[in-house]
C-alpha cells in the first residue's frame, strides 16, 4: 500500500550531499548553487583559471572540488565532483584551449590534500 513512499524514501537517503548541488553552464554564465540555494555566478568572459582541489575526507565528505577564478583571480565559483548538472560544466571546461585532461585525470585519482590546475587563461 505505501510501496511508493518506500521508494521514495530509499532513493532519498541514497543521494550523496553533493548531488544537492546544482551547477549550470548556460549561455554566457557559469552558475553554481548549494544545498541551501546559494547561488554564485561568472560571467564565461570572466573566467581566468579553473583549479581541482582534492582532500582526504572522502567518502564521508566532498573530496573533489571544482575551483573556477574571476578576473581578481580568486574564487568566484565552487562546486563538489557530484553536483547535479556537472556534465555540461565539465563538457566546457574541457573544451577550454589547453586545457589539461591528463592533470585532471591525476586529480580524480588523489585521495590526498593536493591542488591540481588544470586551464589559465592565456595572457
Amino acid at each position: 500500500m505505501f510501496g511508493w513512499f518506500a521508494r521514495k524514501r530509499d532513493k532519498t537517503k541514497r543521494l550523496m550531499p553533493e548531488a544537492k548541488w546544482l551547477v549550470e553552464c548556460e549561455g554566457d554564465v557559469l552558475k553554481a548553487a548549494d544545498d541551501k540555494q546559494d547561488v554564485k555566478r561568472l560571467a564565461k568572459s570572466d573566467l581566468t583559471g579553473v583549479i581541482i582541489e582534492t582532500n582526504d575526507t572522502g567518502p564521508w565528505r566532498a573530496d573533489v572540488w571544482w575551483l573556477l577564478f574571476g578576473p581578481d583571480d580568486r574564487v568566484a565559483v565552487a562546486y563538489p565532483q557530484g553536483a547535479t548538472g556537472e556534465d555540461a560544466m565539465l563538457t566546457y571546461l574541457m573544451s577550454l584551449p589547453g586545457f589539461d585532461s591528463e592533470k585532471m585525470t591525476e586529480a580524480m585519482r588523489s585521495t590526498s590534500n593536493a591542488v591540481f590546475p588544470v586551464w589559465r587563461r592565456s595572457p
